[in-house]
């Protein structure tokens, strides 16, 4: 029987990073318990379309910061959830949180609500780069996560880096890998920075305001980690990520691209239109499916007169 990972997208942020291209929106707060009845409408939708509850073994909440849902609303959709998907016991149910947006308390309530996993949004240690970036946390706040998250309960962690920025040198981005390694996390994520167009650095870079990113810095960096990765126990099994093995394991999420370990479902926070029939794919899945997708802005409830296809 196929294995399904489903994919759950929260789209709200606090602040949006200066680097970020991603489907998101900041300043939206009051829409979040609209947005969340969509997302288990459609996933009570999808479950009538089938004749049987598809077996679910991986969950991911990304975004966005899910960080920021409030209890209540999580509750919402993990219960909507168990009741449309027949998820495993042993399933990983993974949140994206943002340092500085967690407590002990709630991370407490994540972990008695089933989330298993968190993915920690570090990027860097070095407050002048987190400046760059637009982050809103410092070093401190991912330390305390990172207590706060193993007194709660969680024994599986990720830390998202990225390097490659502008002005960063090698010694600053190896104190910051130094740093993450040091807090003993089960998987960490590297990425390097790409300037995309329309974002706040993108259009500094283009004016020339600061510089671009150095190709050459980057690869520097990206190979001085392969290898002190591998000398900490970490086993790299994807471009951009490493786990520990935890009794003769690796720590490896069934997340999108790790080939045949599960298929897929994606769920983003817009709908679509496909010569004027609702999608449920979005328009940025242009990126990676081969369409055609049209933009729509419009939640349209999922009830019988927007029945959403695909």
């Amino acid at each position: 029987m196929i294995s399904h990972s489903l994919y759950l997208h929260i789209p709200f942020c606090r602040h949006r990073c200066g680097y970020c291209d991603f489907n998101t929106y900041a300043g939206l707060d009051s829409l979040v318990p609209q947005y969340v009845r969509a997302l288990c409408a459609e996933m009570v939708y999808l479950r009538n379309r089938l004749e049987h509850a598809l077996p679910v073994h991986t969950v991911f909440l990304g975004g966005g910061t899910p960080s920021l849902l409030p209890i209540a609303e999580l509750e919402n959709i993990l219960g909507t959830l168990m009741v449309c998907f027949n998820l495993h016991p042993q399933a990983e149910v993974s949140l994206e949180a943002n340092p500085g947006t967690v407590s002990l308390e709630y991370l407490r309530s994540l972990h008695a609500l089933g989330i298993n996993r968190l993915s920690l949004g570090m990027q860097t240690a070095s407050p002048e780069e987190l400046r760059l970036l637009e982050r809103e946390h410092d070093f401190q706040a991912v330390i305390e996560a990172v207590s706060w998250s193993r007194r709660a309960g969680f024994d599986n962690l990720n830390l998202d880096l990225i390097f490659g920025l502008p002005y960063q040198a090698l010694s600053s981005w190896q104190r910051s890998l130094e740093l993450a390694i040091g807090l003993c996390p089960e998987h960490l994520s590297l990425y390097s920075l790409t300037l995309e167009h329309g974002t706040p650095l993108g259009r500094w870079a283009e004016r020339g305001l600061i510089c671009e990113p150095d190709s050459d810095n980057a690869a520097e960096m990206y190979e001085w980690s392969m290898e002190r990765l591998e000398h900490s126990g970490f086993k790299q099994y994807e471009i951009s990520n490493w786990a520990v093995r935890r009794d003769g394991l690796l720590a490896q999420p069934a997340l999108p691209g790790i080939g045949s370990r599960g298929a897929w479902l994606r769920r983003r926070d817009t709908h679509s239109e496909c010569a004027g029939t609702r999608c449920l794919y979005p328009a940025p899945a242009k990126l990676w499916h081969p369409g055609p997708f049209l933009s729509s802005n419009s939640s349209n409830s999922i009830d019988p007169a927007h029945r959403p296809t695909g």
